[in-house]
């Protein structure tokens, strides 16, 4: 099997989901290919269970896309600054995963998008972290070579990059935090092409 990079997302208003994009053309350009996949929405009552390939959009991970991926980029909306609800479920449905070291010593680096400046992009990066720590995988951030870290008036942290939406979801990435994106993917290319001996 061809070794790959997931970047895994949830979006519900679409930001989070450009972001991954942008990722993923970052990991491209390092000459990595790339699996992009998201999560299901959950609802606090269970009235009918999603279909296992949705309607519209990018397809469900499964377990396997993860176990199997060479380096992992994970995105999701703030949510009072923590990750989403839908992204938390699934990591809660990786034991088997932890059980037999499927992600040790693999790359991961994680992404957010938040309505305000002040929304929690820090935090919720930092909770994105633990289940990959669990996990035993390597964790990157972004590194001060990217001037767009210092100079952006937006989203963008050492933690990983980050987009300001604004309170109705409406402003677009700008070109730092666009520039951080792709930054942030061609780096994960590139480290686990070192580490695959590529």
């Amino acid at each position: 099997m061809q070794a790959y990079i997931l970047v895994l997302y949830f979006s519900k208003y679409g930001s989070t989901k450009e972001m991954a994009y942008l990722i993923a053309n970052g990991v491209e350009a390092s000459g990595m290919p790339v699996k992009i996949r998201t999560v299901p929405n959950i609802s606090t009552v269970v009235q009918q269970a999603e279909p296992s390939i949705p309607a519209e959009g990018d397809i469900y991970c499964t377990l396997d896309d993860l176990a199997n991926c060479a380096g992992l980029a994970l995105g999701s909306p703030t949510r009072f600054g923590n990750m989403a609800s839908e992204m938390k479920y699934f990591w809660d449905q990786t034991t088997s995963l932890w059980l037999n070291g499927a992600l040790h010593n693999k790359p991961a680096c994680v992404f957010t998008s938040s309505g305000s400046m002040h929304g929690g992009q820090e935090s919720t990066l930092l909770t994105m972290l633990p289940p990959l720590f669990h996990h035993g995988m390597m964790i990157m951030g972004l590194h001060n070579a990217h001037p767009a870290l210092s100079n952006t008036k937006t989203g963008g942290t050492p933690y990983g990059a980050t987009h300001v939406s604004g309170p109705r979801h409406d402003q677009a990435l700008s070109q730092d935090e666009k520039i951080l994106c792709e930054a942030q993917g061609q780096r994960l290319g590139e480290m686990v092409k070192k580490l695959q001996g590529m």
